[in-house]
């Protein structure tokens, strides 16, 4: 396993980070089996654990807090606030408010008494920026938190945030957590330059393009209707609509060059992301260990130049082959007040 610093924050974290999302309801319900899973990562040198408060309910920050028990001092551990968890006003967002709550219903359920990277999860444009950097900062000066960063934010939010902690002597967003793969790499043009020229560390998640390269997802090979993926979201992997088709296509040119250097699909995937200057870290979300043994093999392979460049040609720098985020939008795009000019003043 490699280990790269996070940040500037003089952590040194392993290139491959245990994502937790699947521990719990939405994935492996078996705490003691999730267990396991994180104790075998961690004894095959992943020191970097990211989890989040609304995954499963906070189910996952849980078995996360089992898993470190007696272990806690050897780990990295990251979380993230910013979904509801239940129903009712002030009870999401980036506000102090909330976040003032919210890491404290983190420390308890994960059962520790700081937090090695505490992220928001998603922009709040009901929130200043002020506010958000503001409690964080005080949370650092606390000791609840040792560093904070943001997760899916485009490059114009990462860059507002940043002057606003110089000009107002706030900490800053250390870290960003954005979607990125062979099939999404939109964050490319301004999102990755952005982070690296602010020296901010960026641990992707969705290395395999939601499952699209797993290897499990082939053209002209019928879909598995058991298949918890398919049964969320039947239509990312719908063969009929030209999107989809396109991603089908560039599967079947991707595993060509996987097989050209002895490799499978997803090792060939995780690879890729690690490639980028800008990354740290890439997260990798296994539900079952034969998943989480899968993934370790990417942490052995190097892409060469050649094989980097064959990629470049089947899915272009900078291309998003679908829309890498779907828990958001920018309210540029859902507020249509955003879009349009009132009658009087067109």
């Amino acid at each position: 396993m490699r280990y790269r610093t996070l940040g500037g924050t003089g952590i040194e974290v392993s290139t491959h980070c245990l994502g937790a999302m699947m521990f719990g309801a939405v994935g492996n319900p078996d705490h003691e089996d999730c267990v396991r899973i994180i104790h075998h990562a961690l004894d095959q040198g992943i020191n970097f654990v990211d989890t989040a408060d609304m995954y499963s309910a906070g189910e996952s920050e849980e078995i996360v807090g089992k898993a470190l028990q007696g272990r806690r001092d050897d780990v990295v551990l990251a979380t993230k606030v910013h979904f509801p968890l239940s129903e009712g006003r002030n009870r999401s967002g980036n506000s102090r408010r909330w976040i003032t709550r919210a890491v404290e219903d983190s420390l308890r359920r994960l059962g520790t008494d700081w937090i090695d990277l505490y992220q928001v999860h998603r922009p709040d444009h009901t929130t200043d920026i002020e506010e958000t950097l503001w409690v964080l900062s005080d949370l650092v000066s606390a000791g609840k938190i040792r560093a904070f960063g943001c997760s899916a934010f485009p490059a114009e939010d990462i860059a507002e945030a940043y002057h606003v902690s110089e000009r107002r002597g706030y900490g800053r967003f250390r870290t960003n957590q954005p979607p990125y793969s062979v099939m999404a790499r939109g964050i490319e043009r301004s999102v990755l330059p952005t982070c690296r020229k602010l020296g901010m560390g960026v641990l992707t998640y969705s290395p395999l393009a939601f499952g699209f390269l797993s290897g499990k997802f082939r053209k002209g090979k019928p879909l598995d209707p058991t298949s918890s993926r398919v049964t969320l979201a039947p239509e990312r992997f719908d063969p009929t609509l030209p999107a989809n088709a396109a991603k089908y296509d560039a599967v079947e040119h991707l595993v060509e060059v996987a097989d050209g250097i002895g490799t499978t699909l997803p090792e060939l995937a995780m690879a890729f992301v690690t490639t980028h200057p800008a990354v740290t870290s890439v997260i990798s979300g296994p539900r079952t260990m034969e998943q989480l043994d899968g993934l370790l093999k990417a942490a052995e392979l190097t892409l060469d130049d050649k094989t980097l460049d064959r990629i470049d040609e089947i899915v272009p720098p900078g291309t998003d082959l679908y829309r890498a985020d779907a828990a958001w939008q920018p309210q540029s795009l859902t507020d249509v007040t955003q879009r349009r000019r009132a009658l009087t003043d067109r």
